[in-house]
Formats: structure tokens, C-alpha cells, sequence
């Protein structure tokens, strides 16, 4: 079997947008990791996307709830296009991934000092999760009602809490998540400016972005997202409260 870095290497070189409507991304990520300092963070890689040049961002919350992107394109190219309503802050500067074994990677955006440092592992949970999800047909990943289903489901079986796969991101426009591999994060630790953010832990409330809700553990996830296709008619742009 291939390790999870060659999967998620070939991922990486073989992305490709599936068919559908709406503004389109694929790519890899970890969908979000509390700690017990009270930050959160999560990490989004997308080579191709259907709106402009492939990214990589890092999402952190800190303790106050107080959310800033950190994001290799501009903001109406990347996260904030989606979720700038809800965040104090998105900066474009550079975000490294990079592979240090098998298993392991480490996420930088060193214009921030921010440095995260994760390990990877399988499970029998993660394993069975991976083979329903690849066997699934790409249409039946598309419907929002199954994957309103699944991730009710999926929550409590992963011991992440909420889950959302499909509803609405801050800035007005629906979106769904189509995972189809995933790992759990087995260690990490992480520093901001030297300060740093203890163990993996889940929050005490378990924190959300509109009705995207970030794992109360860390998730790591090849797959896809897609968006309503921006309308200024009824969706805000990507600014966001405080300036960059």
C-alpha cells in the first residue's frame, strides 16, 4: 500500500476539477485541530481550482475567536472569497507545506512566525471511512441531502463532534465537501511568534465558520469542495473586519 505521502503527492499532481456546477476546488487539507492553548488551526491545499490559480492556506483562530487566513492568493481568489465575513484578518504571503517523512509534514507561513508541525496516522475507523468514501459514485457525493446525512453520521463515529459537509459559509454561499480519503492526526504541536499552543485537545465549545463546524480532532482529507458561484447580488465580497 502506498504511504500517505505518495497518496497525497499523486493527489497533488493528478487534481483535477470534477464536472458540476458552481465555483470548484480540489486538493487536500486538515479540515481543522484545536489545542489546548484555546487556537485552532487547519491547513487548505488546492492545485487546480475553477476560480483562479491553485492555493495553499492556513486557518488560525485565536483564543478570543478572533480568525485570520494566511493564503498564497488574494483574498477574492481563496478562502476569504468564502469566508471573509467571519474572519479579522486575511493576509497574502507565503504558506509552505512540506513533507519530513511518511507520515509527517510541516505547515510554515513564516511572515507570521507560525509554524505547525503534524504526524499522520490510519485507523481501522479511518480505513473503513476511506473505502466507503472511494467507492462512492462522484453524483451521489454531489447531493446535499446524503451529505447532510453523512456527516450528521460521521461526527460521532470519527469522535469529532459536529460535522458539516453541506449548508452555508459566512459570506452567503452554499457549499459541500466531498471527502474521500482521510487520516487522523496522531501528534502535532504548533508555535506562533514563540508562543506555544500546547496539545491537540477539543474545545470546550466546539467552534464553526457559518455552518462549516471545525473538528473537535484533527482530520486530514483528500477531496473536493464546491461553491454557489458568486453572486454580488446576494453574496458579500471577500473583505473582512480588519485590515491586512
Amino acid at each position: 500500500m502506498k504511504s500517505i505521502r505518495a497518496q497525497v503527492l499523486e493527489a497533488e499532481q493528478n487534481a483535477t476539477l470534477g464536472t458540476g456546477d458552481g465555483e470548484r476546488f480540489s486538493g487536500y487539507g486538515v479540515m481543522g485541530l484545536p489545542f489546548s492553548s484555546g487556537h485552532v488551526l487547519a491547513m487548505r491545499r488546492f492545485p487546480v481550482t475553477s476560480v483562479g490559480p491553485g492555493y495553499t492556506s492556513v486557518w488560525l483562530r485565536r483564543p478570543t475567536g478572533a480568525w485570520t487566513v494566511y493564503a498564497d492568493a488574494p483574498p477574492e481568489l481563496s478562502c476569504a472569497r468564502y469566508f471573509g465575513a467571519a474572519l479579522e484578518a486575511s493576509v497574502q504571503c507565503p504558506v509552505t507545506v512540506t513533507w519530513t517523512g511518511d507520515t509527517a509534514l510541516t505547515v510554515a507561513v513564516a511572515d507570521a512566525a507560525l509554524t505547525w508541525d503534524l504526524e499522520l496516522e490510519p485507523t481501522s475507523i479511518s480505513n473503513a471511512m476511506t473505502g466507503m468514501l472511494t467507492a462512492m459514485p462522484e453524483s451521489l457525493l454531489e447531493r446535499k441531502a446524503f451529505l447532510g446525512a453523512m456527516g450528521a453520521a460521521a461526527g460521532p463515529v470519527l469522535r469529532a463532534g459536529k460535522l458539516g459537509l453541506t449548508g452555508s459559509v459566512p459570506n452567503g454561499q452554499g457549499f459541500r465537501a466531498e471527502p474521500r480519503r482521510l487520516w487522523f492526526v496522531a501528534r502535532s504541536s504548533a508555535s506562533l511568534a514563540g508562543e506555544d499552543f500546547g496539545t491537540p485537545a477539543p474545545l470546550r465549545i466546539q467552534s464553526r465558520l457559518g455552518d462549516f463546524w471545525i473538528p473537535q480532532r484533527g482530520i486530514f482529507l483528500i477531496g473536493a469542495s464546491s461553491y454557489d458561484t458568486f453572486d454580488p447580488a446576494r453574496h458579500l465580497p471577500a473583505t473582512v473586519r480588519g485590515t491586512a
